[in-house]
């Protein structure tokens, strides 16, 4: 078995991982984990799953390098993979859509999830109504406002939209208001992770749908280089994203893998969702994990600049690969993302997600120190029209 790759059959990373749930949820996920296996030892199922990534998102992404924002840095040579160019405009329909399918081979109707920034209730949404399912998505009253465009295009795909006013109104509070719902009313529906978080299987089915973005980056780098990247570099909430790339590189030690968390406000007050950097052991949302909380051992109330990052845990695998040394976990700033969302609209005509803007940023950091020879590949996790007008907003008011 790979070395970096795999959780044992308990679905533990180490000390991380797990499923610890209420007695009555037990069996529910259970069944899933079960689906899970049996699908993806099922041709058939990864026939059709492969198909609707090839004609219906259009993989495989780009590799794209971006030769003007790499010059104004100076140094390493630094590739875009261009998951912003996928349908919906993120990564996220990669596990969408093996959801979605996973639901109706269990024979279920409906579809319940947690979104952020939007871009995961966006195409979960599609995939339902894709697939003939209904689909009812949880969002923070802060990201409603924040991520409007997001909610309007949810409605128009069919799915319900349910406004979260309770706690800080973010993206820990969707998933505890639609988890909630799924524990009250489970028999026909499936719940759609967001992320490579909860109890198992959810962290290794994210991550292996997900896993696409990492083994075509790699094809596409010895394509275009000849040779492997110095660098692999992803933003990291929950880690959807960063894991589907790393997922391509971990076994190769000599490429060194780096998440990019948000310091928010800064490291040094509580305006910042950088759980890598600041958390502890803890158990969220059904997985032992590491977690900003407080002294009773409650989540901690977090920020970001960007919704889909404003989570106070963080993947399962995430937190086993940097007690094991195999991945770094870093942190930018708010202004820092902002920078580098600017640099990368003016230089290369590309709009990023803000959530993405914050790999960029820290690619900024280090691209200038290495050598013209060296190159970064940077998960471009999505585009960013959902944020112009909240940018807008921000910029002006600066």
């Amino acid at each position: 078995m790979p070395r970096f790759t795999h959780a044992d059959e308990n679905g533990s990373f180490g000390r991380y991982g797990g499923a610890f749930l209420p007695p009555h949820l037990e069996a529910p996920i259970a069944e899933v984990a079960t689906a899970y296996r049996e699908a993806m030892a099922d041709p058939a199922f990864m026939d059709e799953y492969r198909e609707l990534l090839r004609e219906y998102v259009g993989r495989p992404s780009p590799l794209y390098l971006a030769r003007r924002f790499s010059e104004r840095l100076g140094g390493a040579k630094v590739y875009l993979k261009r998951e912003d160019l996928n349908h919906t405009g993120s990564h996220k329909i990669n596990h969408c859509l093996g959801e979605g399918l996973l639901a109706k081979r269990m024979g279920k109707t409906r579809l319940i999830a947690e979104t952020g920034a939007g871009q995961h209730g966006v195409a979960l949404a599609t995939a339902a109504a894709l697939l003939g399912l209904e689909c009812e998505i949880h969002m923070g009253g802060i990201d409603v406002e924040k991520q409007h465009m997001n909610v309007v295009r949810m409605e128009m795909l069919g799915a319900k939209v349910v406004a979260v006013e309770t706690g800080g109104r973010c993206l820990k509070d969707a998933v505890d208001s639609a988890f909630a719902t799924y524990a009250a009313d489970y028999e026909d529906v499936f719940f759609g992770i967001g992320s490579v978080v909860g109890p198992h299987p959810y962290p290794s089915m994210v991550r292996d749908f997900q896993s696409v973005v990492g083994a075509e980056a790699r094809e596409q780098i010895m394509a275009k280089e000849g040779r492997l990247p110095d660098v692999v570099m992803a933003c990291v909430g929950g880690g959807s994203n960063a894991m589907g790339l790393f997922s391509g590189f971990l076994e190769d030690e000599q490429v060194r893998v780096i998440g990019v968390e948000p310091a928010g406000e800064g490291l040094s007050g509580d305006r910042h969702a950088a759980t890598m950097t600041k958390g502890v052991d803890g158990t969220l949302h059904g997985m032992s994990t590491v977690v900003l909380q407080e002294e009773d051992g409650e989540p901690s109330p977090v920020h970001s600049i960007a919704s889909g990052l404003d989570y106070p845990g963080v993947g399962p695998q995430h937190a086993w690969l940097r007690d094991v040394g195999r991945a770094e976990y870093v942190s930018v700033t708010d202004e820092e993302t902002l920078e580098a969302f600017s640099l990368l609209c003016r230089t290369e005509g590309i709009i990023p997600a803000l959530e993405s803007s914050h790999a960029l940023a820290h690619a900024m950091k280090i691209a200038p120190e290495m050598s013209p020879e060296q190159v970064i590949v940077v998960n471009l996790s999505g585009r960013g029209d959902k944020d112009v007008d909240y940018i807008a907003e921000v910029m002006g008011s600066r």
